[in-house]
């Protein structure tokens, strides 16, 4: 296994009490038994390991030694450190994406910087879920399951196209339980082991690990698929992806007449095109978004949701596509999940209607603290590079030395959690790089902009960039 790949792994192991050696063994620990690492993974050599982490050797050696007297690992002169037991048993199907530790690994000490969206339901929902509480009182002779998602939603997602100048049937709309799931679903709908995805690099994390699911091969263009057409004629992709609106994690927005060629180009080579519109409602005050792909050309593929345009909690997406696509994709998502929770899914109905509404009130927050924490980077961090953006969630920053997956850890021991620029970018060209987000209130950010100062101060980091994970990417 890949050294990055068992760092990757490890996640915030070291943001506990203790020593750092002791926090390390008790990780791996947890990860070998549990499965995560099963019997014969081969482990990175103390050097390797030590410079991955950011580390001195000797806290990597004390570990594994720790590890060897308890016998969950084996090691041997000449041959390496090895998970004990028997090799052929087989590894969990989990994930390691360090952009979901926010979720699976919550630390009330660590300053979340990694995984964004509002962290506060406005006021509208409450009231939405108060107004359908009678309707759903009432109801009989209804199971509530709705693979293709209750009728209601789907008529106001259909409706919430149209107002945007896409015309959109209610056939045309497949609710799911938040983006992520909609990306799952259609990497299950069209891809095969080895067909080939073009997307941004670099790109979004959910994205790359639903393909990667898939076994797929990742061919990679800079953002806004500049060069789609040449690459779409070399390589015959199975599908593209595409983030027009305040990419994630760059923060750019393509042009309209870019926008107009992208999706005609897919059209007319065959290619199915996803547009992400995750985070299209999130620009600044002033800010115009373009209209989507999908005004463009009927083949485009629109994923939508609310988590992160009106709260994390509200597991609300979609799917708009062809009514064939559609079909398909509810028969794959049948033998997975039945349908989501019908209340929730009568609230969001009501809500959508507000959306616009809502984004617009706190446009203004959002930018205030974009504003505020790169003001306090610029104050405390002048060598890093960290461009303004006109809207979505995140900084894209570029470090003046060092590798973001080092500087994570770093970050980590000093309590904040971010997301190093390899894990977003399946090409590994953005070592140099770390993704954080603005949504904290400003006392918050203060902190969290100090945290890094101090951790920046203190990092060593190794003599040689980090190589990026290996990945199924061309």
């Amino acid at each position: 296994m890949d050294p990055i790949n068992v760092a990757e792994r490890l996640g915030r192991w070291s943001a506990g009490r203790g020593a750092l050696y002791a926090l390390l063994a008790a990780r791996l620990r947890r990860l070998i038994d549990d499965g995560e690492l099963p019997a014969g993974t081969p482990l990175p050599p103390d050097r390797v390991l030590a410079s991955t982490l950011a580390v001195g050797r000797s806290t990597v050696v004390a570990a594994y030694d720790l590890l060897q007297s308890e016998g969950r690992i084996v090691r041997r002169q000449g041959s390496g450190t090895r998970v004990a037991g028997d090799p052929l048993a087989r590894p969990a199907e989990t994930t390691s994406a360090p952009v979901f530790l926010d979720l699976l690994e919550p630390r009330a000490d660590v300053i979340p910087l990694a995984c964004a969206a509002p962290d506060a339901p406005p006021a509208e929902l409450a009231e939405c879920y108060a107004r359908i509480l009678p309707e759903l009182a009432a109801t009989t002779s209804d199971i509530g399951y709705y693979p293709t998602g209750h009728p209601r939603l789907r008529h106001a997602v259909a409706e919430y196209y149209r107002n945007r100048g896409v015309p959109t049937s209610f056939e045309q709309i497949l609710v799911t339980t938040g983006g992520q799931q909609a990306l799952s679903l259609l990497a299950r709908c069209f891809l095969q082991p080895g067909d080939r995805v073009l997307m941004e690099s670099p790109s979004s994390p959910p994205a790359l690990e639903a393909f990667r699911a898939k076994a797929a091969v990742i061919q990679s263009l800079s953002p806004g698929l500049a060069g789609f057409a040449a690459a779409a004629h070399d390589h015959r992709p199975a599908l593209a992806y595409v983030i027009p609106t305040f990419q994630n994690p760059t923060g750019s927005v393509l042009p309209p007449p870019a926008r107009r060629r992208l999706a005609e180009t897919a059209a007319a080579l065959g290619v199915p095109l996803i547009e992400d519109e995750v985070l299209a409602e999130l620009g600044f005050p002033g800010f115009s978004t373009p209209p989507p792909l999908a005004v463009h050309s009927d083949a485009v593929i629109t994923v939508g949701s609310l988590s992160k345009t009106v709260w994390g909690g509200l597991r609300i997406g979609w799917v708009r596509a062809a009514a064939p696509t559609i079909a398909q994709l509810a028969r794959i998502r049948a033998v997975h999940d039945l349908g989501g929770d019908v209340p929730t899914q009568l609230a969001a109905a009501d809500l959508l209607p507000h959306l616009a509404t809502i984004c617009a009130r706190r446009a203004p927050e959002r930018q205030a603290r974009h504003d505020h924490l790169r003001a306090e980077l610029t104050r405390l961090l002048p060598d890093w590079h960290a461009p303004a953006v006109t809207g979505g969630q995140t900084l894209w920053i570029r470090l003046p030395h060092g590798d973001g997956t080092s500087f994570t850890q770093a970050a980590l021991r000093h309590g904040v959690a971010i997301l190093p620029g390899s894990g977003l970018d399946p090409t590994g060209t953005s070592e140099t790089h770390i993704r954080i987000h603005y949504l904290h209130p400003p006392p918050t950010l203060t902190e969290a902009a100090h945290r890094l100062a101090n951790a920046w101060h203190t990092y060593n980091p190794p003599p040689t960039p980090i190589p990026a994970p290996p990945s199924l990417a061309m």
